[in-house]
């Protein structure tokens, strides 16, 4: 059981936003890579980043601060970056870089097949986010909303290869209101594809959550605004996943 801490790019510097929300964020660190080797040394291995300029762009936009983590980490902490990567040549120039995955979330549902031919080309290091405002699968950063349900979108990838699909309800994003455990955990029911809860964690008790026998088929959680505010100790909380598979 993997809990990653969160890296959310804007404008360069390390910030959360409040329901996904642009003009609801707040600036954590301005150094990203800083922040990149403080959650290394402090002993997380996996770590989430999202381009959220990116995101409302269609393109890369925080190139220089992901280059930037990438370069702190190194090759030891396998870091994963979403926002923003729509074409097969956005993919591969950021696996060439290092990320150990991609996540495509808008293209997701423009263009599924894409997805497709990615997780065929790159196994293991494509993974789908699905964020959902409502029950319904939210896109273009969060900007619009289709008529897709999370489960609909995430069959449609039950054969590709697909490594993971980070799934994240955008209506507890950044507020501490605790994981919506039972749609996280239904999606991992629904499909055979790992499934990754994001939105809301809010404490230790979440993290205690993450090891109960229905969560078993989550490969982890992430963990943004509360490892931030100090409400959740990453030391307490890596050791209580330390004897989870």
């Amino acid at each position: 059981m993997i809990l990653f801490p969160a890296i959310d790019l804007k404008d360069g510097a390390c910030v959360r936003l409040k329901l996904g929300l642009m003009e609801e964020a707040t600036v954590y660190n301005a150094d990203p890579a800083g922040q990149a080797k403080a959650f290394q040394d402090v002993g997380f291995s996996h770590l989430h980043v999202v381009d959220l300029n990116g995101a409302f762009a269609g393109r890369a936009v925080n190139d220089d601060a992901v280059d930037a983590i990438l370069g702190a980490v190194g090759k030891e902490m396998k870091v994963q970056l979403g926002g923003g990567i729509r074409t097969m040549d956005d993919i591969e120039r950021w696996l060439a870089k290092g990320l150990s995955r991609v996540i495509l979330g808008t293209v997701a549902v423009r263009d599924p097949d894409l997805v497709k031919a990615a997780a065929g080309r790159f196994p293991g290091q494509i993974a789908v986010g699905i964020d959902a405002k409502g029950g319904k699968v939210a896109v273009e950063g969060w900007a619009e909303t289709s008529e897709l349900t999370a489960v609909d979108l995430a069959r449609r990838f039950e054969d590709a290869g697909v490594a993971a699909i980070i799934y994240t309800d955008i209506d507890r994003d950044g507020v501490l209101a605790g994981i919506n455990w039972e749609a996280t955990i239904d999606l991992a029911e629904a499909v055979s594809i790992p499934v990754i809860a994001s939105g809301g964690l809010a404490s230790i008790a979440d993290v205690v959550r993450m090891t109960m026998p229905d969560a078993a088929k989550l490969e982890g959680a992430i963990s943004g605004r509360a490892l931030y505010d100090g409400r959740l100790d990453a030391a307490e909380a890596l050791k209580v996943l330390s004897g989870v598979a």
